[in-house]
């Protein structure tokens, strides 16, 4: 499996076979803020905000009774436990490459993780979609910086970069900017085109939402999309459902 399997389900797409380029229905503006918050109530809460532990942001996870249709299990063993196991060749690109493994995209060691399974049914068979999702706090002003870190990564990484972890590598050929999701206070997204160890490209979703001083993550991957040659999209439910526990 080489490389994919150092980042989560990535490892569904050389199963499934993969397609090439990005979903051009994806890329409008990468970030979004929510209506009517202003900068000077932004800056105030930032002053006083506190990081959760990482045992508060394992509470805040979905959980099965939270989707009743999907299954919710602990976080994938093939991903990086810290920011210090994943390496990117490009300093900028690192917000992008944890976001990905559904770690920290801000500097913070307060993180926890799960994936949710969705399955729709199409036709005579079923459509899988699996969703990483990445929980971060951050001390003070660290949320916001979190978001515009992965917001200034889409533009430095646009021509690709590599990840290394566990001992394994990656190769990111192409990023660009997603439709954000305009959740929580702030969102960004982005759509990267990833090296399927010689099988083509597999394009991929990564959505990214501040709410207050926590930070969540989502990346999928669906066959309906690898097969049709787009790019997976993150479903509206899980995405809805998890920062609803966050607000």
């Amino acid at each position: 499996m080489g490389a994919t399997a150092t980042v989560s389900v990535l490892s569904l797409a050389l199963v499934t076979g993969c397609g090439g380029g990005s979903d051009d229905d994806s890329k409008e503006p990468a970030a979004a803020s929510k209506p009517g918050t202003s900068a000077s109530t932004t800056a105030n809460a930032s002053t006083t905000a506190k990081a959760l532990t990482a045992a508060e942001l394992e509470k805040l996870l979905l959980v099965p009774s939270d989707l009743p249709r999907d299954k919710v299990a602990d976080g994938d063993d093939t991903l990086p436990k810290s920011r210090s196991e994943l390496k990117t060749d490009k300093d900028a690109c690192a917000p992008l490459g944890h976001a990905l493994a559904a770690l920290p995209p801000g500097d913070t060691d307060a993180g926890a993780s799960n994936t949710v399974t969705s399955e729709e049914r199409v036709g005579d068979s079923f459509a899988v979609t699996m969703t990483s999702v990445g929980l971060s706090s951050y001390d003070g002003d660290g949320a916001e910086r979190a978001l515009a870190a992965v917001s200034a990564g889409i533009a430095a990484c646009a021509g690709g970069f590599g990840i290394t972890a566990q001992g394994e590598e990656m190769k990111i050929t192409k990023v660009a900017a997603g439709k954000a999701s305009g959740q929580g206070d702030a969102s960004v997204a982005f759509v990267l085109d990833a090296d399927m160890d010689g099988e083509g490209t597999g394009s991929f979703t990564v959505q990214v939402v501040r709410v207050g001083s926590t930070v969540s993550t989502y990346y999928s991957v669906d066959s309906a999309s690898i097969e049709g040659g787009k790019a997976s999209t993150v479903p509206l439910a899980v995405l809805d459902a998890q920062v609803a526990k966050l607000k």
